[in-house]
């Protein structure tokens, strides 16, 4: 990891932990002032805890022009960065992300629509629906593998940050503990529980902490949407296509909208914020993560809809590359901060059990 930007986060952490304003802020300030010295892992471990509401910064009386110059949140963004560049697995795909992220993500959907679009020729002599267009075998063997790819990378890359942190016995009871915070985005409500003021210095809304919310619940949705639908393929052979009123159709088309709203509104909470306090260089990449993740909740809202039409293969295609090229980006996009925070908070909760 870069020497440099360690440097600066120490020095940052150092100040702040001798200051103590902001005890309670949120999870990086407990675990900050429980420490005398500062690691590599323990700023690796307290860059993956904060999650950029920047209410700490906007407290703060040291920023500049004052000679300490502080702006943790973007000391920790650059740590943060710079920590699922270098665990990621393998290392070149997650810095090539970063550096073009935006480039990396159309083309990857173009490139798989097209080819998905060149596979009509292997179209099976019979078939309901989408599989008139792409047999179902043929989609679990394309996605089967893009599936297992992502997972087995971010656990390496979960492994090494366990290691760098040095962090103590995996217990499930502290899993249970960072998976409660989570799900009600805990960090995201701000220091006093007003919400956090990541769009503007001067208003506290709990804006990104909703969107965030939309983006996690969407994509859970309709992960269960497809979950649901192999359950019934499989075990109680029943086929898609699926009616509207289908438990399968109810958690896709829900699912979808929350994760379209959701990325939406959370590019317009990031054009809004100020860069200055964000990861320096990774404004790209975060885009374009989140962009390909709303056009892949989208172009399963298109298919929905147009579903029985002339433009359904090309839809489909169009989809199907979306969702490859999101599986196969996700270990070296934004989308693996989630990993990495559940990590950390799951870390965070065996250290505040072993220091009671």
């Amino acid at each position: 990891m870069q020497p440099d930007l360690l440097q600066e986060a120490r020095r940052q952490a150092e100040i702040c932990n001798a200051c103590r304003y902001c005890e309670g802020y949120c999870s990086v300030f407990p675990a900050l002032h429980a420490e005398r010295a500062f690691s590599d892992g323990n700023l690796t471990q307290l860059a993956n805890l904060c999650h950029n509401c920047r209410g700490c910064y906007y407290a703060c009386q040291y920023t500049a022009p004052h000679e300490f110059d502080l702006n943790l949140p973007q000391a920790l963004a650059n740590v943060r960065q710079d920590s699922w560049e270098e665990l990621a697995f393998p290392r070149a795909a997650g810095k090539a992300f970063q550096q073009n992220g935006v480039l990396i993500a159309i083309a990857t959907v173009i490139g798989f629509a097209l080819l998905f679009w060149a596979a009509r020729a292997l179209a099976p002599a019979s078939g309901e629906g989408f599989y008139a267009v792409l047999s179902h075998n043929a989609m679990v063997a394309i996605f089967l593998p893009a599936f297992l790819f992502p997972l087995v990378s971010i656990a390496i890359s979960l492994r090494r940050y366990w290691r760098h942190i040095g962090a103590g016995p995996f217990r499930f009871a502290h899993l249970g503990e960072a998976l409660r915070q989570a799900a009600n985005m805990k960090n995201l409500k701000g220091g006093h529980g007003d919400g956090c003021n990541f769009e503007d210095e001067d208003r506290f809304t709990h804006a990104r902490r909703a969107v965030h919310q939309a983006v996690m619940y969407g994509f859970l949705l309709c992960f269960a949407s497809t979950s649901v639908a192999t359950v019934m393929h499989y075990l109680f052979d029943s086929p898609a296509p699926y009616g509207l009123v289908s438990l399968p159709k109810l958690l896709g088309i829900s699912g979808g909208l929350l994760l379209v709203v959701g990325c939406v509104e959370m590019i317009r909470l990031k054009l809004r914020s100020d860069r200055a306090l964000g990861a320096t260089g990774a404004f790209g990449g975060e885009i374009a993560f989140v962009g390909l993740l709303g056009f892949t909740g989208f172009s399963g809202l298109a298919l929905y809809a147009l579903g029985q039409t002339a433009v359904m293969p090309g839809l489909l295609a169009i989809h199907l590359g979306a969702v490859l090229a999101f599986f196969l980006l996700t270990p070296f996009t934004k989308m693996a901060h989630g990993f990495y925070r559940l990590t950390a908070l799951t870390a965070e909760a065996g250290r505040a059990a072993g220091s009671g």
